[in-house]
């Protein structure tokens, strides 16, 4: 997507964008970062941030999981931390009956500044306290937002959860910015997948939006070995790929390395 200032527009083209991905057979959608959101400045989000389970957002995403019948991965939303000044960056997760599933907050906050641009989500947003996994089915998912790309230890406490086998998929949503996404995106999905033997999914923010922002977009699909199975590197659209268990236990079993993990 390439998000706008307007909820009610942006939530248009999230249910047209999902209705077509049922249309061509998905069981599961991932919507990018601020899917819902994308205004002049970081504070506006406050003024759309939701109370969790009560709000037109979240409303939105149950109904479309609902609708068609599928797991519906909600990118993020800002939703209400108890402090005025600051939101959670949530990840919420509709089953296919619409009951919300799984909520994830984003744990890293990104910030950088190269002289040019300026970014700092801890202005405005609260860290989330702990990792996140849910079961879609036969499919066991872990969930990141953006930034937390960077930090592998969260990938690992994921596939290392204890009394739980490995995640078979791992959700980035994210709006990376130009410059960090040329130089790192692609890189860091590809290794997160190849570490951690699974598939990943990152449904990204891609274009120029309507305040200036330019965001890197390139959504893509990496399956266990590395492989960048589809990918859109520009504007609004969906990408999807065929996720094979028999594919995972092939990458798992030719070469062991989660088994060979030592904790050093």
């Amino acid at each position: 997507m390439v998000s706008t200032p307007s909820v009610e527009r942006n939530l248009a083209t999230a249910r047209r964008l999902i209705a077509e991905a049922a249309r061509d057979g998905a069981k599961l959608v991932g919507l990018p970062e601020y899917f819902c959101f994308i205004g002049p400045n970081d504070r506006d989000k406050l003024a759309i941030a939701e109370a969790l389970g009560d709000g037109p957002i979240q409303q939105a995403l149950s109904d479309a999981a609902r609708e068609h019948g599928l797991w519906v991965m909600g990118g993020t939303l800002p939703i209400r931390s108890g402090e005025p000044d600051y939101a959670f960056n949530s990840s919420c997760i509709y089953a296919p009956d619409g009951r919300l599933a799984a909520r994830y907050d984003k744990m890293h906050l990104f910030r950088y500044d190269n002289g040019r641009e300026n970014h700092d989500e801890g202005r405005v947003l609260r860290a989330g306290p702990e990792p996140v996994a849910f079961e879609a089915g036969a499919v066991r998912v872990g969930l990141s937002v953006c930034y937390d790309l960077r930090f592998p230890e969260l990938y690992r406490r994921l596939t290392f959860a204890q009394g739980q086998r490995p995640c078979d998929l791992l959700a980035v949503p994210a709006a990376f910015t130009c410059t960090t996404g040329r130089a790192h995106w692609e890189l860091l999905l590809r290794a997160r997948a190849i570490e951690n033997q699974c598939y990943v999914i990152a449904p990204a923010q891609g274009g120029t939006h309507e305040t200036g922002r330019r965001t890197w977009g390139h959504s893509m699909i990496v399956d266990p070995w590395g492989e960048v199975l589809n990918v859109l590197p520009e504007g609004e659209g969906v990408v999807m790929a065929e996720m094979d268990a028999a594919r995972i236990a092939s990458v798992r079993a030719q070469l062991p390395a989660l088994e060979h993990r030592r904790c050093i």
